[in-house]
């Protein structure tokens, strides 16, 4: 899958611009504050319905306007996809496919792959488990569209459990019998959902043990990924053996609903639900010991490189390539890692690259460029001339 032509409008810096895009590696360079992270933003949203910068949609819309639209025609073999997704802050979203409204826009989940690598994502080796948590739970939706559906069910229920919660603490009585209706919800969903990631770490493990080894030499330890869990059968963090039998998704739901009813007093106490899904963490391993708090700096943004490196590979695997976006990530990266991520990118159907400097990037990566600068986005070609472009 590439993207052929991207237009979007109102969006981020953008009041305007048309972009024809192909096959193999773009260029996007230009002095930082010119938008080029915000183009190859909105063709992450396209794949997430979500911003690798931002938490909400607001700041999508470019200042003054109501709305955002990112508009993409994207090749598929020899199908061409067109999705139009009307970005509309404290409203509902619009989308469209081919022309035709989508009943809610995450069916568009599934659709459109990619696999974005910027700094930001040292926060995946370093940060509080919330990251962690929103890159496992986009990877399942991108492989299994119809966890969207269960992933949104249980934010739901959760949220409807907690407002119940804080009253039950001071009427139980009735109180407590609801609370009973929204336990089994909880469960039933939470352990479909400790399932899936269950399943989906032990998939992504030996393609961050060999992504990792690649950036980082046939010397270095081996990295390896486990599961740590409110509900103790889904995990206690300890690094996943490979090909070890996992829980079945009904034991799971048992498991969780034995958990929730042992901390129900305690959760009453403190007026929020204190297991399930949404409190558990990936935890990442290098050699016997958790990464965080003992990798050093190499090590950590070796791991977030492995990690994107191996969800590429896991995705491809699948029998597509993803769009790989790789976000100003060039110039902080030494000569190794640069070379394993450079022949990554040259093999993907396509790969969209930022960067300040275009010296920051491999020279075998910079055949196609994109300058983008004073309110336009240009195409390049081999420096040689112009090709087309957009104007803001």
């Amino acid at each position: 899958m590439y993207v052929r032509h991207l237009q979007v409008g109102s969006f981020r810096s953008w009041e305007r611009v048309d972009l024809a895009l192909g096959p193999g590696p773009t260029v996007l360079v230009g002095r930082n504050g010119e938008g080029k992270t915000n183009l190859v933003e909105a063709v992450g949203y396209l794949a997430t319905m979500s911003s690798h910068r931002v938490s909400g949609d607001a700041p999508l819309v470019r200042h003054g306007d109501a709305q955002a639209v990112v508009r993409a025609a994207l090749r598929r073999g020899d199908r061409e996809l067109l999705v139009e997704i009307e970005i509309n802050p404290g409203r509902a979203n619009r989308v469209r496919v081919n022309r035709a409204p989508l009943q809610r826009p995450r069916d568009l989940l599934g659709m459109v792959r990619t696999v974005l690598f910027a700094p930001e994502d040292l926060s995946l080796v370093r940060g509080d488990p919330t990251e962690r948590r929103r890159f496992v739970d986009e990877l399942l939706v991108s492989r299994t569209p119809r966890l969207a559906g269960v992933r949104a069910d249980y934010d739901r229920v959760l949220k409807q459990r907690n407002a119940l919660l804080k009253t039950a603490r001071m009427a139980r009585g009735r109180a407590i019998e609801t609370l009973d209706v929204w336990d089994g919800h909880l469960t039933e969903l939470g352990g479909q959902l400790l399932s899936a990631r269950l399943g989906l770490i032990a998939d992504l493990a030996p393609q961050l043990a060999e992504a990792y080894a690649t950036v980082s030499g046939d010397d270095a330890v081996t990295a390896g990924l486990g599961y740590s869990s409110t509900v103790p059968l889904a995990g206690d963090g300890s690094r996943l053996v490979q090909g070890a039998p996992l829980p079945a998704a009904d034991e799971l739901i048992a498991a969780m609903r034995e958990r929730v009813a042992e901390r129900r007093d305690d959760e009453l106490d403190r007026g929020m639900t204190l297991v399930g899904p949404h409190r558990d963490d990936l935890v990442i391993h290098l050699g016997p010991a958790p990464a965080k708090g003992f990798a050093s700096h190499g090590e950590s943004w070796s791991l977030a490189l492995g990690l994107k490196l191996g969800t590429f590979a896991l995705l491809r695997a699948e029998g597509e390539d993803p769009i790989l976006i790789l976000d100003d990530v060039f110039a902080t990266l030494d000569a190794q890692r640069r070379a394993a991520l450079a022949a990554v990118a040259r093999s993907a159907e396509q790969t969209l690259i930022t960067a300040a400097v275009v010296d920051d990037v491999p020279e075998e990566l910079r055949a196609v460029r994109v300058e983008v600068g004073d309110g336009s986005a240009i195409v390049v070609k081999d420096g040689a001339g112009f090709v087309e472009g957009g104007v803001a």
